[in-house]
């Protein structure tokens, strides 16, 4: 067998699972609180090739043939521990529990061999007896309050060369009796410039306050309620931070924070075992305060590549408890802000505890013409740690707000903010709120409807027509006359015009519409389309959509970029689709659809030829028009789906579980002539997840085969995405080498993986942390038995993230190594840009 067979056939077989001598061993690895340890190390003695790693929540997993052995569990910071493991017939589970490092085991690790580290020695001791004076250790119930400010500065735009033209209307205006702070009956008015500020003011800044009860039992149960919940400005634009407390926890009582929202990587927290070895800790000074003697000390990352934290933390003599911390995230992997700082202080109730009293987060962000500054207040008080919850208390609801938070006035704000507003925060909730009573009155909205909806020739020739009713609220789009025409069509130019309508009601619910018709230029050839979708269950995405459709449609839709435009890709259709979305459970999605359809060839049509010379293309598909009835059914779930309860609706914070689905397809024989008849079935499994410091990684399974495959039409191949020139596609969903589209009636299965360094790896290399330039690499195969076809290949590549307007732009090169059974090893290079996602702070891949 050759060797590059026998590597694939070993790929497969280790993707499959089929090992049937081995037997699964796997547990959770935890300290004496049972708080999971990650990335702790498993290994047999005496043979080196069995190990492995814990994830990022303690749990590990090996594969071991029928024996015994002895295993060694081992994690920075705490004892290692050795264990007898029989293996049998079956599955076995095993839980370790590992205990601290003794102080004096922690101080003979020390990088430094010094005699004497004050620092270092009082957070010893505070990490010593962590485990005790952690809040998060204990159950309970606390009343919170936050109040976050951005502050926004707008560069003003350069004045533009002035010209004899606008001199004179400068000059007319200068010498004319009536002047800006004028009514149009000549009446000066004193509020005038009054108003300007104001409007300046009322759009300079963005403010959120809450007022909530968290309950916490683990960190696995946690449950906000929302009583109050106020934001003036914008309500999408806008760089607030930290508006509720279950996204993110800044517990610096453990190992890791994860604050997936807002940092690349988990943070390495000083006061922990670990961060023991990852800090410098500097006694800087002493002095006393309320009769304590209160040591600061500053905190040093000792390799900046893997811990981002730098300040202050202050610790209680002799008690040995955290009284404030100040520190400072580095910029590096930063996912939105150029800068970042944690304030926290601390309350000791009977001189045993730390239980946090008032968070300040100051952040901000800079673009090309404005920059943000932000500061979010949190207070926490009333603890109680002796809550009572019921059995059923916690689930996957982890926030509530019901209707009744967004009605509170301005006498409850007084009463419950529990810091003083600044004069600049009073001034403008005093504006926006005068502002906002102005704006709702049914004259005001009428006059801002009547202005948006005025027609004009520029709506008119590019942007398109709008007609907005706020009362009713309806808005609807009439195309623009730029926008009827289709320069580049398969079968030449088309114009057409295009409708577009929509509605939304109080509970959440809405309806939309669009409807677009044409007419080709070279063939005369009317096509068009409508489709309606109706949401009726916003909490539970229920949507019921219906499409018609004379159109074009691809047979490849998903393939290169250098493919796709080609002729024999493109047939015509007549189609009506019918399609019903509804989430069953929390996290388990249902889909089904409908479609109805007759496919015909474009053998007889006019193409625009006239740069097949430079761009070569080829001629339609040529089959007997048929009709095809074709019904879908998917199953799409995430266990411990996490999120948050806003009145009417759902905001899905996700889940440390991989997503899995299951679709199936039908070919229906004979209903409204339908000449198809097929069944095919498809499943996978994807995830990405955070491993430790050292990175993120993902990866996507999956497997299809058609159980019947009596009458395929070339439209109901399955494909897979194949190799773009230069271009790196998702590797998630795509092969960077693949040279061949491979139209299967069998089954196929692909595996495909990617990892992000974050600069966990690379910026151990002198001055790159200063470049912000990461580490990506990964892996695809493929494998189609009905070929006989092997793929696989690896890449790795380089990416920097930039500031794009509001958003952020990554660049990457790669490099990619393809191989296979029906190719010989070719390596190629390609780049790719792409976006994150605003509102889930995520990248595609």
């Amino acid at each position: 067998m050759q060797a590059h067979n026998l590597l694939t056939a070993i790929i497969f077989l280790l993707i499959s699972t089929t090992g049937t001598a081995q037997h699964l061993l796997r547990g959770t690895i935890t300290d004496e609180q049972g708080i999971p340890i990650p990335m702790a190390k498993i290994f047999a003695k005496n043979a080196a090739d069995l190990r492995t790693i814990a994830d990022d929540q303690g749990r590990y997993e090996m594969r071991l043939y029928e024996g015994e052995y002895f295993l060694v569990f081992k994690a920075t910071g705490y004892d290692e521990k050795e264990v007898y493991i029989t293996i049998t017939g079956k599955e076995v589970e095993k839980n370790i529990t590992l205990y601290p490092t003794k102080t004096q085991d922690l101080i003979d690790v020390t990088v430094s061999a010094k005699k004497s580290n004050p620092g270092r020695e009082i957070m010893l001791k505070v990490v010593e007896k962590r485990d005790r004076i952690n809040p998060w250790n204990r159950p309970h119930s606390v009343q919170g309050y936050i109040r976050a400010t951005e502050k926004i500065d707008r560069k003003e735009e350069k004045p533009d060369k002035p010209n004899k033209k606008k001199k004179k209307k400068e000059k007319e205006k200068a010498l004319s009796p009536e002047t800006e702070n004028t009514d149009p009956n000549g009446i000066e008015d004193p509020f005038a410039e009054q108003r300007k500020e104001d409007e300046k003011l009322a759009n300079s800044m963005n403010l959120i306050e809450v007022s909530l009860t968290r309950h916490y039992q683990s960190k696995s149960k946690v449950k906000e309620i929302r009583n109050a919940f106020e934001q003036r400005g914008s309500k999408w634009n806008n760089n607030l931070y930290y508006t509720t407390t279950v996204k993110s926890n800044f517990n610096f009582f453990q190992n890791l924070l994860h604050l997936n929202d807002l940092h690349e990587t988990p943070v390495s927290s000083p006061i922990s075992g670990p961060g023991i070895l990852s800090y410098k800790y500097r006694l800087e000074s002493q002095y006393k305060e309320n009769g304590q003697k209160i040591n600061k000390i500053k905190i040093i990352p000792r390799n900046t590549a893997t811990t981002t934290l730098e300040g202050y933390i202050y610790v209680i003599d002799s008690l040995w408890l955290v009284q404030k911390l100040e520190l400072t995230m580095e910029k590096g992997n930063l996912k939105v802000y150029d800068y970042f700082t944690i304030s926290q202080e601390f309350e000791h109730p009977g001189d045993s505890i730390c239980i946090l009293a008032k968070q300040v987060l100051s952040y901000g962000v800079k673009y090309k013409n404005q920059s943000s500054t932000c500061i979010t207040y949190a207070t926490f008080n009333d603890y109680n740690f002796k809550p009572e919850f019921d059995p059923k208390f916690f689930n996957n609801e982890v926030a509530v707000t019901e209707q009744e938070a967004y009605e509170k006035d301005s006498t409850f704000w007084k009463q419950a903010r529990e810091t003083e507003l600044t004069d600049e925060e009073s001034k403008y909730i005093a504006v926006k709120d005068s502002i906002y009573d102005s704006h709702h009155r049914t004259e005001y909205l009428d006059s801002i409807d009547s202005l948006f909806n005025k027609v004009t020739a520029l709506k008119v020739l590019l942007f398109g027509v709008d007609h907005r009713n706020r009362s009713k609220k309806t808005q609807w789009t009439i195309g623009s006359l730029a926008g009827t025409i289709k320069p580049i069509f398969i079968g030449g130019p088309r114009i057409g015009p295009s409708f577009y309508f929509f509605k939304k009601w109080n509970d959440e619910r809405s309806i939309s519409l669009f409807t677009r018709t044409s007419v080709g230029i070279l063939n005369g050839d009317p096509k068009g389309l409508i489709t309606g979708s109706y949401r009726y269950s916003p909490f539970h995405f229920g949507d019921i959509s219906i499409l018609f459709y004379h159109h074009f449609d691809a047979i490849r839709s998903y393939d290169a970029i250098s493919q796709i435009y080609k002729r024999d890709n493109f047939i015509e259709t007549t189609n009506m689709v019918i399609e019903h979305d509804y989430e069953v459970l929390n996290g388990l999605f249902f889909e089904v659809e409908l479609s109805i359809t007759e496919r015909r060839s474009l053998e007889k049509y006019k193409f625009f030829d006239g740069i097949d010379e430079y761009l070569p293309n080829n001629d339609p598909t040529k089959f007997e028009p048929y009709q095809a009835v074709i019904a879908s059914f998917e199953l799409d779930y995430t266990p411990g789906q996490k999120y948050m309860r806003e009145p009417n609706r759902k905001v899905i914070l996700g889940s440390r579980w991989p997503n899995f689905y299951i679709s199936y397809e039908k070919g229906v024989p004979g209903i409204f002539g339908s000449d198809v008849d097929h069944d095919y079935l498809r499943a996978g499994v994807l995830q990405t997840f955070k491993i430790g410091t050292i990175g993120t990684s993902s990866y996507h399974l999956k497997t299809g085969s058609f159980l019947n495959n009596k009458i395929v039409k070339d439209a109901d191949q399955k494909f897979q995405r194949r190799s773009d020139p230069i271009w790196f596609s998702n590797p998630l969903y795509s092969f960077q080498g693949l040279d061949s589209t491979l139209p299967t009636r069998n089954a196929t299965f692909e595996a495909h993986f990617v990892h992000h360094d974050n600069g966990s790896i690379i910026n151990k290399i002198p001055f790159m942390k200063k470049t912000r330039i990461g580490l990506v690499f990964g892996s695809g195969a493929l494998y189609i038995p009905e070929f006989n076809w092997q793929h696989y290949e690896i890449f790795a590549g380089l990416e920097r993230v930039f500031k794009f307007s509001r958003q952020r732009l990554r660049i990457g090169l790669y490099g990619v190594i393809s191989d296979g059974n029906q190719i010989s090893p070719t390596p190629t290079w390609k780049v790719a840009f792409s976006l994150m996602d605003n509102r889930d702070m995520q990248w595609n891949f």
